[in-house]
């Protein structure tokens, strides 16, 4: 039966932590793609982007070991960049981004321009992840299909421009939904 059980894990990709091996070497590829793209067309941001990233990698590199992912990830070859690479994201009808007027975004400029929103598992106070900003980046994040907005403060990395966590997602969700397909994430400080 051991056997089986062992044999099932190797056929479906499982680790003996039961995540996928397949999307965890995904999202690190995205990632080392990512920190690839900003260090070959660096700009102000560059430094804390890459910073931010790489403890998602070290967290999905602590997953991948512990799920027994054995494979050989690394960055995809990096192609002449724009001047400002940026995550891809689906399209939306979120208001464009005003452009900046220095090496900072200004207060209240609108970021992560089409990105959606979804929560992650922590019973703290209202904040939020990002792959993108750094810890201490207060970000406003409105729901454009109820109104309803919030401002958070980063607290740590992840692989997405902004997850909120459980106590700041009940702000603005609509029932029983979880994911805001139609947000304006801005950065307020």
């Amino acid at each position: 039966m051991a056997l089986v059980a062992a044999a099932f894990a190797v056929w479906t990709g499982l680790g003996n932590a039961g995540e996928s091996c397949a999307g965890l070497d995904t999202a690190l590829r995205n990632n080392l793609n990512f920190i690839a793209a900003q260090r070959a067309a660096p700009d102000a941001q560059s430094e804390a982007r890459i910073a931010n990233r790489q403890a998602v990698v070290d967290l999905i590199q602590q997953r991948r070991g512990t799920a027994g992912c054995t494979a050989n990830v690394v960055a995809d070859p990096v192609a002449p960049a724009p001047a400002q690479p940026a995550e891809p994201a689906p399209a939306t009808t979120a208001p464009a981004a005003k452009p900046p007027t220095g090496d900072q975004p200004e207060n209240g400029e609108v970021v992560c321009n089409g990105s959606t929103v979804t929560f992650f598992n922590e019973a703290a106070a209202p904040g939020a992840s990002s792959g993108t900003f750094p810890v201490g980046t207060r970000l406003r994040v409105t729901n454009l299909d109820n109104n309803r907005s919030t401002t958070v403060e980063v607290t740590g990395p992840s692989g997405s421009c902004v997850l909120l966590n459980n106590a700041a997602y009940e702000q603005v969700r609509e029932p029983g939904k979880n994911l805001i397909r139609r947000a304006v994430i801005e950065r307020v400080g």
